[in-house]
């Protein structure tokens, strides 16, 4: 079963990419540009092709990218290519909304360096294929507490090594009594992939998923790495979804935590002056929050979100997602990590059931 409705695009049918209105866009040309030019496989950046294809496949026997991140345990995986003559198939994770982002990270990227888009098409997977890669996640877990996403190598403890598995790792520890399993992949579970992730998780036993990651805020006075975001809503493809939060009031009373409702955006090349005039009404913006607190709602399990605010679409600062990788937004955001980390152990202090 899927845990979230797909968009009204046709899984299987061939569709053009069409690449975004550069100038309305949230980050602002610049940005935008290096925020490109590390996801676009170096394949494509190196030369032209007849056509450039992007499908939902998970091949690490293809050609892997230049540009796959160094020096992180997780999420390292960027999409595969294969040639075949002058054409180009690009292998993204199977999950609608990734597959979508990739194809408009590419056409995009194309217009903007003067080349044309028109090559750039994709086919969305079917919903029975994005459920089946998910469902070879195979974890023991008896009410366990799974903390899955981002900043995992601070949060886990030092000591013991992770188990690796295809595609995925995790590590065990008891936190004030609970059974945490701390689990990262090393591809992304983009979007849709997330909800799956969490569907899944409570089929194996999980009884509560944490997720921790990196929001966008849509309010224009919070700064970049400074704050920590949490909520229980969810605007998510036109309809508010709620779930029991982990949480409770606890994250959202702590100094330096916002809480709010989200919105669910299926891709960052979406959020343009207009989309975000449209939810200015609204806290925060990511890809997964939304289809998890969805997926664990339907799997009658707890769900809560403690995420570091990476990036502000309302107002330009220094730090956005084309400089993520500079050294004192890496020595903030590890600061605010240490936070995530206290604050999930104050509460399985304070949880009895």
């Amino acid at each position: 079963m899927s845990p979230r409705a797909e968009p009204p695009l046709t899984a299987g049918a061939v569709m053009r990419a069409k690449p975004i209105a550069v100038n309305g866009h949230t980050m602002g040309a610049d940005s935008l540009l290096r925020y490109l030019e590390i996801k676009v496989h170096h394949l494509i950046r190196e030369q032209p092709w007849d056509s450039i294809r992007v499908v939902g496949a998970h091949d690490r026997q293809a050609v892997v990218s230049r540009h796959e991140k160094t020096g992180k345990l997780f999420n390292v995986q960027r999409p595969t290519a294969s040639i075949h003559g002058r054409d180009l198939t690009l292998m993204a994770f199977p999950g609608t909304d990734y597959v979508h982002h990739y194809a408009l990270i590419i056409a995009t990227y194309l217009a903007m360096t003067g080349r044309s888009a028109d090559t750039v098409t994709y086919q969305l997977p079917d919903p029975a294929q994005c459920c089946a890669v998910i469902q070879q996640l195979d974890l023991d877990l008896d009410g366990d507490l799974v903390i899955v996403g981002w900043g995992l190598s601070q949060l886990a403890p030092c000591d013991g090594a992770w188990n690796q598995a295809r595609g995925y790792a995790w590590k065990r520890a008891r936190v004030h009594g609970r059974a945490v399993l701390y689990l990262g992949f090393l591809h992304s579970i983009w979007g849709d992939v997330a909800g799956r992730v969490v569907w899944r998780l409570a089929e194996l036993g999980a009884r509560d998923v944490v997720y921790v990651g990196k929001v966008g805020s849509l309010t224009p006075e919070v700064e970049p790495n400074t704050m920590l975001a949490t909520g229980s809503e969810s605007l998510l493809d036109g309809s508010l979804v709620q779930w029991d939060d982990f949480f409770g009031d606890l994250a959202a009373a702590r100094p330096g935590v916002r809480s709010g409702v989200h919105v669910t955006s299926p891709s960052i090349l979406l959020e343009d002056r207009d989309w975000l005039t449209k939810h200015a009404d609204y806290a925060f913006v990511d890809p997964e929050i939304g289809p998890m607190g969805a997926a664990a709602n339907r799997a009658g399990i707890r769900f809560g979100y403690l995420h570091v605010i990476s990036n502000n679409l309302a107002r330009c600062y220094p730090a956005d997602l084309s400089n993520e990788r500079h050294r004192d937004v890496i020595r903030r955001r590890a600061v605010l990590v240490g936070r995530i980390r206290d604050t999930i152990a104050d509460r399985l202090a304070t949880r009895t059931t």
